[in-house]
């Protein structure tokens, strides 16, 4: 091994320590920034570099690595007493706003200014008062009624209103939910009481609605059921009168053929017994003109005798 390093020149042992060197800063200055987290590189550069789930470099010495925690944050907001409405009942609400730092463009740079460096609670209690101030503003402008009705579109509301606060401090709400709401005078209990009431009305008369329908229906149907019997019982009366007409016309027409054939037949028996008398009286007559012409030849033999 010292054979080694004895041959080595004094250019080359340099080029090697350098070269362990470098490695070793290189070693030194790779970072890598989780899903969550923003890594802030700064300090060469006019523009600092960000690395957001990804590998880099930081200088030692000469650069700086700074954290933007970017996850997705609950923040619990509430009124802290009740606030009036437009309708002037005062409410105390609890809701919940899910916020995170902007990643990309303007507004990573904005949130850099803001939180760099600090924990999720830390973000979340510098963006409480902010969000509690834009929801009682919405409170002002909102019905109690409007306000159970539609707790979505309240929270929509509030979003909206503080998202114009949130996007000046690199922050993007992502929703805003209403977990609680109650008020001063216990109103609420009695629009639900009053709802409920209205409902079970409603619920009574679409059942009376039903009920009558039901009725209405079964009726209709027992009287096409009854239509239906009766036409089709005049239908077998028609049809069995006309099965009687038919029989009866056909009944006479036999009877007719077979007076006609018992005529005919008589009148053909009595044609026959005149032919047979006449047949007969000319034989009578033909045999006694014989016996007449027997007689009288007879007669001519004896006078002839």
């Amino acid at each position: 091994m010292p054979g080694i390093f004895t041959n080595l020149t004094g250019p080359m042992i340099a080029a090697a320590i350098i070269a362990v060197v470098v490695i070793i800063i290189i070693i030194c200055s790779y970072v890598k920034a989780p899903p969550d987290k923003a890594y802030i590189i700064s300090g060469l550069r006019k523009n600092p570099k960000i690395l957001i789930g990804r590998a880099g470099l930081k200088m030692p010495f000469f650069e700086r690595k700074d954290e933007l925690l970017i996850k997705q944050i609950s923040i619990d907001i509430k009124t802290d007493g009740y606030v009036p409405t437009a309708d002037f009942i005062g409410v105390n609400i609890d809701a919940v706003a899910k916020v995170r730092v902007m990643s990309e463009g303007e507004g990573v740079k904005l949130a850099m200014k803001n939180f760099l460096n600090m924990k999720e609670q830390q973000i979340a209690d510098s963006l409480v008062d902010s969000l509690q101030g834009n929801m009682r503003e919405i409170i002002g402008t909102i019905t109690l009624k409007d306000l159970c009705n539609d707790r979505k579109k309240f929270g929509d509301e509030v979003q909206q209103k503080a998202q114009e606060d949130m996007k000046r401090l690199g922050i993007e709400i992502i929703s805003c939910n209403v977990q609680h709401v109650t008020d001063e005078k216990d109103l609420i209990n009695a629009l639900g009481q009053d709802n409920m009431a209205k409902i079970q009305k409603d619920a009574s008369i679409a059942k009376a609605q039903a009920d009558r329908d039901v009725a209405i229906a079964q009726a209709q149907a027992q009287k096409e059921a009854n239509d239906a019997k009766v036409l089709a019982d005049t239908e077998i009366a028609v049809k069995q009168n006309e099965l009687s007409i038919r029989k009866a016309e056909l009944k006479t027409v036999e009877d007719t053929k077979k007076a006609e054939a018992d005529a005919a037949y008589e009148i053909q028996k009595e044609a026959q017994r005149k032919t047979i008398e006449v047949t007969k009286t000319n034989a009578d007559i033909a045999r006694q003109e014989k016996e007449v012409d027997l007689k009288r030849k007879e007669a001519e033999v004896k006078e002839q005798g």
